[in-house]
């Protein structure tokens, strides 16, 4: 398995920081070759259940995820934190998306990740691990930067 741990600090309130990173559709825009299809009722809550499809053509495969933990940030700036359980035949494990005040009317967001990818060995979890650390910065920023 691959953990990484992603940190931003964004000029950007935490009710703002929390709902870009959380609107899951939005998700699609920014990661590329990627669909997302949410299959539960909105709002997002503790229950809710989406699918991430990556891929082109028979080299596709469903990222299914459920939120196991919604907590969303306060009108108080206390912290928000979200769990996804991810639940997929090719890609498990979990995404943590935390998101609390920070330095200067900013706010810090720290995603944490625990990825294992089914017929990838153990001895490539390195490998694993800087490319979602690549795919997940990359997304991250964008999401942050899109309003």
């Amino acid at each position: 398995m691959a953990n990484f741990l992603l940190e931003r600090t964004v000029p950007l309130p935490l009710t703002e920081a929390w709902r870009r990173l959380t609107e899951w559709p939005r998700h699609a825009e920014v990661v590329p070759l990627t669909r997302v299809r949410v299959t539960t009722p909105a709002p997002t809550h503790e229950g809710t259940r989406f699918v991430a499809r990556s891929g082109l053509g028979p080299l596709s495969f469903d990222d299914p995820m459920e939120v196991t933990v919604w907590q969303p940030p306060g009108d108080d700036d206390s912290p928000g934190l979200c769990r996804l359980d991810k639940r997929g035949r090719v890609i498990t494990g979990w995404a943590e998306i935390e998101v609390r005040p920070g330095p200067g009317g900013r706010t810090r967001v720290v995603w944490r990740e625990e990825l294992r990818v089914r017929f990838v060995p153990g001895a490539l979890d390195g490998v694993v691990e800087r490319v979602g650390r690549y795919v997940f910065g990359r997304a991250v920023n964008r999401l942050l930067r899109r309003s």
